[in-house]
């Protein structure tokens, strides 16, 4: 659902000096052609540590926001208004749920184990994407996210079909079917709300007042300030960048906001005829480092709740393993 584009998390203060590798001159230079030519890097294939080392931090980030991505939304399941909201709920969860296990399965191809991932995000180590730190108010933040968190994770999400790798690549097609509904669910939602009692009106517009910054948040720190993006985008990792997605999506995003009569909450917003898009506010990237750092409204609640059910299943997880087990000696009986 989301590839916000972060560093790892602290190491309690201690400097770690880096180690160089030197890559086969030949075998990088086969690798670089190979990706210029727009060819699909496969998991036997030869890549760069540093490739790899990318591919499997900005994966399994993607992953873990998929998973810590689902408790704002079952937050809501309990109380969703009717029976075909809580079923149209229910399921978006489980393919957020799907879409992790895809991801997690592409990172492995890379040779990090599953545990080591799950273990990096549970200590912090490991990021998510930041706009989960935010809590889920009212009903209509459920229609937000949708609406809003899931378009900008559309955005993210559809240059990675034709990312160099190749297994990263595959499972973003179906992920990026699924997201497109997520986020005509999302706008429905806003669209009844903002055709609604009074009530339901201030609510929708609530919504879009604390969840619109968060998610222009999402497309990562701007370029100039982004570590990763120039080598990325030279090995086709991104298509884009930061910025370019982030203004693709104040442009598609406005005139949305419009139709509901719904206002954008920002004075400094402005449609510009030289560039044929909108000019915006500054985004408050104190608050985007302080929720990356985990200083976020609900970071230690998101946290705890996935080390819980972490622990909470681990019989279930055993007892799988002990199944396969008793399956592959019978197999092979």
């Amino acid at each position: 659902m989301y590839t916000t584009e972060l560093k790892s998390g602290s190491d309690g203060g201690k400097k770690r000096s880096k180690v160089e590798i030197v890559e086969d001159p030949a075998k990088l230079a086969a690798f670089e052609a190979r990706v210029a030519a727009d060819e699909f890097i496969e998991a036997k294939d030869w890549m760069p540590e540093a490739y790899r080392k990318t591919l499997v931090r900005q994966i399994s980030q993607h992953a873990h926001s998929e998973i810590v991505g689902m408790l704002p939304e079952g937050n809501w399941l309990r109380r969703a208004p009717s029976l075909k909201r809580k079923a149209i709920l229910l399921a978006k969860i489980q393919d957020e749920a799907g879409h992790g296990l895809y991801l997690y399965s592409a990172a492995e191809t890379l040779g990090t184990p599953r545990d080591e991932m799950i273990e990096a995000l549970h200590s912090g180590k490991a990021k998510y994407s930041t706009i989960f730190n935010y809590p889920t108010l009212t009903w209509a933040d459920i229609g937000a996210i949708g609406w809003l968190v899931d378009g900008a994770a559309i955005m993210n999400q559809v240059p990675l079909q034709r990312t160099s790798y190749g297994p990263y690549a595959r499972a973003m097609v179906r992920v990026c079917k699924e997201e497109s509904f997520h986020q005509r669910q999302g706008y429905e939602i806003m669209t009844v709300m903002a055709n609604g009692t009074d009530a339901q009106k201030r609510m929708a517009q609530d919504a879009l007042n604390r969840w619109w910054w968060p998610s222009l948040m999402m497309f990562g720190p701007p370029d100039d300030s982004s570590p990763n993006t120039e080598r990325s985008m030279r090995w086709r990792i991104k298509r884009d960048t930061n910025d370019e997605l982030r203004q693709l999506f104040v442009d598609v995003t406005v005139p949305q906001a419009e139709y509901l009569n719904l206002s954008i909450p920002d004075a400094d917003l402005k449609f510009n005829k030289e560039k044929d898009g909108y000019d915006f506010g500054e985004i408050d990237w104190d608050e985007f480092y302080a929720v990356v750092r985990g200083e976020g409204p609900v970071a230690k609640e998101r946290i705890k709740a996935r080390t819980d059910a972490w622990e909470e299943g681990a019989w279930v997880r055993e007892a799988a393993m002990v199944h396969a087990q008793k399956q592959s000696k019978k197999d092979a009986a």
